[in-house]
């Protein structure tokens, strides 16, 4: 029988200057890939640096975590920007990484639009657009994370962009699949119930919404964000019950090395 196997991500390297965010070194003993902040929303280039050493040192992957200009905002308001901005600071951010990538003998594997682009991105079509052709541009091998339910991932696959599902570990989702954004967590979640609703996830394909409905939700990787209150003990308990279920953790790889 064949192992099941899921990624398992985390934002990281989201601090900068005196500023600390997340739990970083904690958090990357669990995980399989690590989103590292551009230095728009969050970061700055020794945090950037810092980040993929330690992902290096834990064998964890690294994708370009790429977020608007919004260093007070975190990256959480919407801002009106064109196709060809969201592009030009796309490729700016993944070039960033993929140089402290190369520093490290290491290779950039994912792109993931943060926050309010994720989110803007996954109802414009135009927005979702512009990021594929600069992932087609500059290395189209990347991997494009995102939700299921979203125009992002239709265009993607309309482009023949690779891309994985994503899972919301530790956010709510509606009756359209989506998950329920919000600038800011507060609420401290139950670390086992998480951690049965990520294995429900990746076994049944299922989640239950806030209204509750269940609904389906296909997933090739597993969101925890950093932020999230109690995020390390939620990191913990999602690993140790995928590991009790017999799913692997393990990182997506890059496209070229999925279909060879």
């Amino acid at each position: 029988m064949n192992t099941v196997q899921i990624d398992l991500n985390c934002d990281m390297g989201e601090s900068f200057g005196p500023w600390k965010m997340g739990f970083d070194e904690e958090m990357m003993q669990h995980i399989s890939s690590a989103n590292v902040a551009g230095g728009f929303h969050a970061g700055d280039p020794h945090t950037m640096r810092k980040t993929v050493a330690l992902a290096r040192e834990r064998g964890v992957a690294v994708g370009i975590h790429s977020g608007y200009g919004d260093l007070v905002g975190f990256g959480r308001r919407e801002m009106q920007m064109s196709p060809d901005d969201v592009q030009d600071e796309l490729i700016y951010q993944l070039g960033a990484l993929r140089e402290f990538a190369r520093y490290y003998d290491m290779e950039v594997q994912h792109v993931k639009p943060h926050g309010s682009l994720y989110m803007v991105a996954a109802r414009d079509e135009e927005i979702s657009r512009a990021i594929i052709e600069a992932i087609q541009r500059v290395d189209p091998g990347l991997l494009l994370f995102c939700m299921q339910a979203s125009l992002t991932y239709e265009v993607a696959q309309r482009m023949d962009q690779p891309v994985a599902a994503e899972f919301y570990a530790d956010r709510a989702y509606n009756d359209e699949g989506q998950i329920v954004f919000t600038r800011a967590v507060t609420e401290e979640l139950d670390p086992e119930e998480v951690g049965d609703r990520v294995v429900r996830a990746v076994t049944e394909g299922k989640v239950t919404t806030q209204s509750g409905k269940d609904i389906e939700v296909p997933s090739d990787s597993v969101c925890v964000h950093g932020d999230t209150p109690g995020a390390v003990g939620l990191a913990e308990a999602i690993a140790r019950k995928l590991n009790e279920n017999d799913i692997e953790i393990r990182p997506l790889g890059r496209a070229q090395q999925r279909i060879s």
